[in-house]
């Protein structure tokens, strides 16, 4: 009974293999008809499945190397027993020339159809279509091959850039801890096993208002040649970038900072519900030149930015300090303070700065030689809660390797400036109070904030928000605004400049 089983079982199973063997060999004699009505070229329908296969194979192994992905390229293959998958769909479709459109309207979204091959792809395309130039067999095959591949090639990367973006932020930008999620094996391999290519193409490419006002202007803006106009188009071709990262604020709540605007909103349902000014820490653009301090162009390496600028990060705001006491950066201390100290024997009794040394209170810093070199790095310094203290009466804490936060500020004044990069680095808000009522609303805990205040002495512990509220600390130097016009700012850290490059090293 058993023996009648398995030979059962194994009956079956090669009646399941020849299926799919005559089905893959099928399914390849119907592509050699398929690509001969395709391209109008009788010498297409001479192809052989298996020799097909064979071409496909060799010609995926020495492109390979042109491939963005070539594992997943050589994996997607095998797995399909290098059958020409693409052409198929798209000869069958009769889609040929609308996919080839698509590519080849990359420039609408701000890339170079150059990315995607699409000169290369039309050329060989249309060479197919001369049965002067490809009237053997052998020339069949290896166009046949070569067009597969680099068509793939192209629907994947097209696809994976209009989802994902074309570069990832986090290799071109030193201080960006921004969650960006990338391409993966299943995003490659979704362009690929679309039942129709063109109708996939479409269905992925960005939606969002904002990126269709601004690929709007940017088509505008395509024939005009003048210096401002190419800088508006570059704004554009960055900023649509941007709107591709994988990186948006999501969620009911979050506070969103806007680095070239110097603004904050507190953002609910989509919408802002509060809007403030903050200053920013000071950039290595002031001047808006092309070429920036610390960035090898030529080289094509990860920015350098200022010590001061500003990161781009998301975190989430889990607590208030109420009277900080001001923990001073080495490099502040060295840079800034003690050359005033120098300069001033009661600078720093005047701004409440106490020096420590080993833990431990230097009870007569005057005493010191602050001119002496190296003298600040012997010691820590702190600033006692006051009117004057840098971080003001409240500072907002959230969790971020650049020890960067929010927070109140004495110097009122700065509000007042148009450009108001200014700070060390963290962000200045102007109106504390109103970001911590709309963080805490008017319960118990934000009472407990304005009592704690007016002691002026520093508490015991952190006041905790009872939901933390995601903080988004952003770049966009282009946005639609809520009455549907688009925002420029100035690239105030030159960071559009570093992006730009690197796009346009691609196509």
């Amino acid at each position: 009974m058993k023996k009648h089983h398995h030979a059962l079982a194994l009956s079956l199973l090669c009646v399941m293999l020849s299926f799919v063997i005559y089905s893959c060999g099928n399914k390849n004699a119907e592509f050699s008809k398929l690509a001969s009505k395709s391209t109008g070229n009788k010498i297409f329908k001479d192809m052989e499945p298996e020799m097909l296969a064979e071409k496909l194979k060799a010609k995926q192994l020495s492109m390979s190397k042109s491939f963005r992905n070539p594992k997943f390229m050589q994996a997607y293959y095998e797995q399909h027993q290098y059958s020409p998958q693409i052409l198929q769909k798209v000869f069958a479709e009769k889609r040929m020339d609308s996919v080839m459109a698509i590519l080849d309207g990359a420039s609408y979204h701000g890339l170079s159809p150059n990315m995607f091959n699409a000169s290369k792809i039309h050329s060989l395309y249309n060479e197919m279509k001369d049965s002067k130039k490809v009237n053997t067999v052998d020339k069949a095959y290896d166009a046949v091959a070569e067009l597969e591949l680099l068509i793939a090639a192209a629907v994947s990367d097209y696809s994976n850039v209009m989802q994902f973006g074309a570069i990832s932020p986090r290799r071109i930008y030193a201080q960006y801890y921004t969650e960006t999620r990338r391409p993966d094996e299943k995003s490659f391999t979704a362009a690929l096993d679309a039942d129709d290519t063109k109708a996939y193409l479409d269905s992925i490419q960005p939606k969002a208002e904002a990126y269709l006002a601004m690929q709007s202007a940017l088509k505008q803006l395509s024939t005009a040649t003048s210096a401002a106009n190419e800088e508006a188009k570059r704004i554009l071709m960055v900023n649509l970038e941007r709107m591709r990262w994988q990186n948006k604020p999501s969620g009911d709540k979050y506070v969103l900072v806007n680095i070239p605007d110097f603004t904050l909103d507190v953002m609910e349902k989509g919408k802002s519900a509060l809007k403030m000014k903050v200053c920013v820490g000071e950039g290595r653009n002031k001047d808006y030149a092309d070429k920036l301090v610390e960035y090898d162009e030529s080289g094509i390496k990860k920015d350098r930015p200022f010590n001061r600028e500003t990161p781009q990060l998301n975190s989430l705001i889990h607590s208030v300090q109420v009277n900080p006491v001001w923990n001073i950066p080495q490099s502040i201390a060295s840079n800034e303070i003690s050359k005033y100290a120098a300069a001033d024997p009661y600078y720093l009794s005047n701004n409440n700065i106490d020096v420590y040394s080993d833990g431990k209170v230097v009870e007569d810093p005057e005493t010191i030689d602050w001119s002496e070199e190296g003298a600040a790095k012997k010691y820590s310094f702190k600033q006692r809660p006051g009117e004057d203290n840098s971080l003001g009466k409240i500072k907002f804490l959230f969790n971020n390797q650049s020890s960067v936060y929010l927070h109140d500020t004495p110097a009122k004044s700065a509000f007042g400036l148009q450009v108001r990069a200014v700070s060390h680095g963290c962000v200045r808000v102007e109106e504390p109070m109103k970001l911590a009522q709309a963080l805490f609303g008017n319960g118990d805990k934000f009472q407990t904030i304005q009592n704690a205040m007016k002691t002026g002495q520093p508490q015991a512990k952190d006041i905790a928000l009872a939901n933390k509220v995601p903080v988004y600390l952003t770049y966009n130097t282009c946005w639609l605004d809520e009455s549907g016009k688009l925002q420029y700012r100035k690239d105030i850290y030159g960071l559009d400049i570093v992006l730009y490059t690197h796009l346009q090293k691609l196509g």
